[in-house]
């Protein structure tokens, strides 16, 4: 009896209690990223009832977080990302508050009942939903404590507490914090999200941010080849065992090199790929933006980096704020060739921008465009042009 309560029903080594409670919170992670945010929020893949319903109940002991709630918080950080009304965003309540009281802010979001039904539409209401996780969303934590306790003794405790924390850290701190504030962008989408780290692991892929913010309803976060998406991996692994069925991942552009004129399809592509294509505009003109500026630097009155114009290339107009237009006023003013390669920029993002051109006023635009860029004497813009036309 006495050792029972010294250790529970297990005596493990220390690493033992480390080995337990990391297997534990990862399988926390993967109900946030696989069940609530993939399929419940965004409806990226569709999960057999067996593993939905599994991942609601461990859910439920380990977070005490509602499906709907959950869903109809994210969805309305989506709406409004990053401006007022986004429920956590740190450029809206500051890095601090969002880091050390994402949960709170979680809370009064939830407070909301109009936009909880407004944003919490398709998530399960069921009667085990109503009757238990819902009503009584505490007991499972509670049962949680009751088990780790009898398992482990008063060690169980230490192991309980970290299980609460968990979430609350690595999401409504470190994704809803972090996530918006520092790391690398891989496009330049309306936001400012960003991937915290390449190797998406330890939060089960939710680090690339700036990747599901560009193709918000895809079910594969990673995008680059040296990124990796370890909530990806576990979607493979249960589809593979017809547990999941991916219904949408970010879009490829495909090139066929035998392709010689922008056609509808083109014109879809462009439309789809768009985060996609103006990095790559970005990237591809990088050198002659950075042997222009430094032929230019005498003549401007403050030292401009090549990257911040492969930023501003990469960023459509309407999103630049006003000391972004006034560098690209004044690059453009001194020099012919960066206002070529910004009007040939901005010419191509009104493709995708509202208009009232139908499709195929919009398909001779984009086939004047390509006109223009093959007729600019930039030869990256005309192998742009020409690789463009070619895809589909």
């Amino acid at each position: 009896m006495t050792n029972f309560l010294a250790h529970g029903l297990f005596n493990l080594p220390w690493w033992g209690y480390v080995v337990y409670t990391l297997a534990m919170t990862h399988i926390t992670i993967l109900a946030v990223t696989i069940y609530l945010h993939r399929n419940q929020a965004h409806r990226a893949l569709e999960l057999h009832p067996l593993i939905s319903h599994f991942f609601r109940f461990w859910l439920w002991m380990t977070t005490g977080m509602i499906t709907k709630e959950w869903t109809a918080v994210h969805r309305k950080h989506h709406a409004f990302s990053d401006k007022e009304g986004d429920p956590h965003s740190p450029n809206v309540f500051g890095i601090k508050k969002v880091l050390l009281e994402g949960v709170e802010l979680y809370q009064e979001q939830c407070k909301d009942l109009v936009a909880m039904d407004k944003y919490g539409t398709g998530t399960p209401t069921d009667w085990i939903e109503r009757n238990i996780y819902t009503k009584h969303n505490l007991f499972g934590v509670s049962f949680m404590f009751v088990i780790n306790i009898t398992l482990f003794g008063p060690i169980g405790l230490t192991i309980w507490a970290i299980q609460m924390l968990w979430i609350p850290i690595n999401a409504a701190g470190v994704i809803n914090g972090i996530g918006h504030y520092f790391g690398y962008r891989n496009f330049q989408c309306v936001d400012k999200s960003r991937n915290i780290l390449p190797i998406g692991v330890f939060i089960g892929g939710e680090e690339l941010h700036n990747n599901h913010h560009t193709f918000g309803t895809s079910a594969k976060f990673s995008y680059k080849w040296y990124e990796f998406d370890l909530g990806w991996m576990w979607i493979r692994i249960l589809s593979a065992f017809s547990l999941a069925k991916v219904k949408k991942v970010s879009p490829v552009p495909q090139v066929n090199k035998n392709k010689v004129v922008a056609d509808y399809n083109t014109l879809e592509a462009i439309v789809s790929n768009r985060y996609n294509l103006m990095a790559r505009y970005a990237r591809e003109l990088k050198i002659d933006c950075k042997n222009e500026l430094e032929a230019l630097q005498a003549n401007l009155k403050e030292k401009i980096s090549w990257r911040k114009i492969k930023n501003l290339l990469a960023k459509d107009e309407d999103m630049l704020n006003i000391d972004e237009k006034n560098t690209v006023f004044r690059i453009k003013e001194h020099s012919p060739l960066l206002q070529k390669i910004f009007t040939l920029r901005a010419e191509l993002a009104m493709l995708w921008q509202r208009s009232n051109l139908n499709r195929d006023e919009l398909l001779i635009r984009l086939q004047d465009w390509c006109a223009n860029a093959e007729a600019s004497g930039i030869r990256k813009i005309q192998l742009f042009s020409l690789r463009l036309k070619a895809t589909y």
